[in-house]
């Protein structure tokens, strides 16, 4: 039995207050307030002055590409990103290859986790077009939500059928987790802008250049896709969650009761599009090329805004890392997707800086309301008794991303050359220090699936 204490922390579980937080083992045993001391003896002590102690972020969208697409990424390798920036928990999705699909797929995926994750993990389930009638068979308590593409994205598993779609959000209780965008008007965009763009060089283009892309995946093929989804869930009484929604428009689908348990559409924004807007195109290039597009400053600023007033329930990354090889091309031929699950939290931490976030309204939407959205069991909060995901960050700690220092396999980030005033100093997962910025990644440990109550 082991015992650390981490004292003289700035907590932040709610308002943030002075303390010191016991560990044994795997959990939290005592929260204790500035001056107090530990009712028991503790092996190790960490002075953690100067430092703010927050619950570990769960990372509610993540795309680690095993198995099948491993030269882009794999478990182990991301899962060490994820540990160095504070990520303690990921839910991945199902576009890998083979798709998790089946329950086959999803049981051989939740093995690969359980034998490569540094950190704790989940998986969702992806619907087609027909494999609703295997909703009854997935084990509520160790499924984290249903994948679903109402709009093409990586791997082919768009579901365009509308007695499919109803019989989707018929079928389950779990969280949709939905990807919506209008393919038809994305097909119609492209052939449109092909034609010009064509006429325009006199000669047939097969590709169009990138300041294209968010007028392909219009605000209009979003919105259309999005008010879909939540008509479909309204009528079926579903849990409906919006992936990264990126318009303004988009946020008239959304009521911002302050618990996401009392909605029945809540939503999330991804850390791409509260940083970046169409301007940055030109600095960045592909490298900021997602789907969803990125969009205007007034949606960037919109969706922050959405952060503010509790319309966007969750901030999550849609970590998908793509060799910068297969980043190049344009609008149509370059991918989809950047690695960010190593910068996401101290990204936030950086908006908090100026001005844009409170801290505790991102460790609510990064740690708290995941945590309750997806009923994850004892985890998400700084709470007697839940397993100790910990984060130790110091403020006021400039330092500066270089490629050295990028642990995804894929070698790159949109954020390199970027400096940073926080800095991730400690990650505890289920109490056992897994990254510490003197020591690395301590590549023995393994996290834990997580339990859904």
């Amino acid at each position: 039995m082991k015992r650390t204490l981490i004292q003289n922390a700035v907590i932040v579980n709610g308002k943030p207050r002075k303390g010191s937080v016991v560990i044994e083992d795997e959990r939290i045993i005592e929260i204790l307030d500035e001056g107090k001391e530990p009712t028991t003896l503790c092996d190790i002590i960490i002075n953690a002055e100067g430092c703010y102690l927050l619950p570990g972020v769960i990372d509610t969208h993540v795309h680690f590409r095993e198995p099948g697409l491993t030269h882009k990424a794999d478990i182990f390798s991301e899962s060490q990103a994820a540990a160095a920036g504070g990520v303690t928990s990921v839910m991945d999705m199902p576009n890998t290859n083979p798709q998790t699909t089946t329950l086959q797929a999803f049981n051989d995926k939740m093995k690969l986790f359980a034998e490569e994750s540094l950190i704790n993990y989940a998986c969702y389930f992806g619907a087609t077009n027909d494999n609703y009638t295997q909703f009854d068979d997935l084990d509520v308590n160790h499924t984290c939500g249903i994948k679903l593409f109402m709009g093409s994205s990586t791997g082919n598993m768009l579901v365009d059928k509308a007695e499919s779609l109803r019989r989707i959000f018929q079928g389950t209780t779990l969280p949709i987790a939905a990807h919506c965008e209008s393919q038809s008007i994305i097909q119609a965009n492209t052939e449109k802008y092909l034609k010009e763009f064509s006429r325009k060089e006199d000669k047939e283009v097969l590709d169009l250049p990138l300041q294209y892309h968010p007028l392909i995946r219009s605000e209009e093929a979003c919105f259309e896709s999005s008010a879909l989804a939540a008509e479909l869930a309204n009528k079926a009484n579903a849990r409906l969650h919006l992936l990264h929604v990126s318009t303004a428009k988009e946020l008239s689908l959304l009521n911002n009761k302050k618990e996401a348990r009392d909605k029945n559409i809540t939503a999330e924004a991804c850390v791409s599009h509260l940083l970046f807007t169409d301007n940055d195109y030109e600095q960045y290039g592909t490298r900021i090329k997602c789907n969803p597009a990125i969009k205007t400053v007034a949606d960037r600023d919109a969706l922050r805004d959405a952060v503010n007033k509790d319309l966007i329930d969750v901030i999550s990354t849609d970590h998908a890392p793509h060799l910068l090889s297969e980043k190049e091309g344009g609008a149509l031929k370059a991918m989809s997707g950047m690695p960010m699950i190593q910068f996401s939290l101290v990204s936030m931490l950086q908006l908090v800086d100026e001005g844009i976030f409170t801290i505790e309204k991102v460790i609510d939407k990064m740690c708290h309301t995941p945590a309750e959205l997806f009923d994850v069991e004892q985890r998400g909060f700084i709470r007697k008794n839940y397993y100790a995901d910990l984060v130790l960050v110091r403020p006021n700690s400039p330092w500066t991303v270089t490629p050295d220092c990028i642990l995804s396999k894929c070698g790159w980030s949109p954020l390199e050359g970027k400096t940073f005033n926080w800095k991730v100093e400690r990650t505890f997962v289920n109490g056992h220090t897994v990254y510490s910025s003197e020591k690395g990644i301590d590549t023995s440990y393994h996290g834990k699936e997580l339990f859904f109550s």
